[in-house]
């Protein structure tokens, strides 16, 4: 009862029950909350600390921001109060501008999945090879919304789609529906700490992604310990650049890699037999991108 009583008098604020109504439709952080709330940064701050206090919201690291998302369910005794926050009126036009935000993120995502393929390479890549490949069990760190797990699966036997982004995650299960998919595990981990069995993959694809994580090396030695003696690991990275916008906008950690230091992050993890292309500059191309593959011993 006093947990309810609580939970009564933080909602009396009228910006605090807006912020819960907001983060009942979606996870957002807190910079989206200022935009949709149009307050402070310290007072939405303040808030989200009081909401997490009750236990009414819970936050989660992904992609280099923190997300705040709805804690309670229908279980709660507080849900009823969940409920009539979500059905109040409207007036400040949150839930408008939630929808507009909601369409550039996803806005966003396709410009992280579409920037750094050159000529979408990969995916006419994957169509060639379903003729050529053995059926092969492989995994695909930081698979984002599956445009590339989907086009693995055309000649994969399995295909383990692995992202940290519940969103993003939703959108490629989405994805796999609505083509008919069904050859493709979608599994929501750390990249740096996964579930998976020891030396049972084939092959490890990782598209665009160590740019995004803390640990590179960290998640290249969960590549080499999740494949059998004998499988391969593919990286598609970026080279180093100086476009500061992309951690923001993009949530990237790292402003590209050279190649040799990947490399040596590769043969510190196990990898043999390494090798390196390196993707031309196209005219006044911002980025340039190079692949990486290895063997485990």
């Amino acid at each position: 009862m006093e947990s309810l009583s609580q939970s009564f008098r933080a909602l009396g604020d009228p910006t605090r029950l807006r912020i819960l109504r907001l983060l009942a439709a979606a996870p957002l952080n807190v910079t989206e909350l200022v935009s949709l709330v149009g307050v402070a940064q310290s007072s939405v701050s303040h808030h989200l600390g009081k909401l997490r206090g009750l236990g009414l919201i819970r936050e989660e690291r992904q992609a280099g921001f923190t997300y705040s998302s709805l804690a309670v369910d229908a279980a709660d005794v507080r849900w009823p109060l969940i409920q009539l926050a979500k059905g109040a009126g409207d007036g400040e036009g949150d839930l408008a501008r939630l929808e507009d935000l909601l369409r550039s993120r996803e806005d966003r995502q396709a410009l992280n999945e579409r920037l750094l393929e050159p000529g979408q390479s990969w995916f006419l890549w994957s169509s060639a090879l379903s003729a050529l490949l053995p059926p092969l069990e492989v995994c695909d760190f930081g698979c984002g919304t599956g445009v590339l797990s989907l086009a693995i699966a055309r000649w994969a036997r399995r295909v383990w789609a692995i992202d940290q982004s519940a969103a993003a995650l939703a959108q490629a299960r989405a994805r796999a529906s609505r083509e008919g998919v069904r050859n493709i595990t979608f599994l929501r981990e750390d990249l740096h700490r996964l579930s998976l069995p020891d030396a049972r993959r084939d092959l490890v694809v990782i598209s665009q992604s160590l740019h995004h994580v803390e640990a590179p090396a960290a998640v290249l030695k969960e590549a080499h310990r999740i494949l059998k003696p004998g499988g391969k690991v593919v990286v598609l990275e970026l080279m180093p650049h100086r476009e500061e916008w992309v951690r923001e906008r993009l949530g990237h950690r790292h402003l590209g890699f050279e190649p040799e230091a990947l490399e040596d992050l590769l043969e510190d993890a196990g990898f043999t037999e390494l090798t390196r292309e390196t993707h031309a500059r196209a005219g006044a191309a911002t980025f340039r991108v190079f692949l990486l593959t290895g063997t485990r011993r």
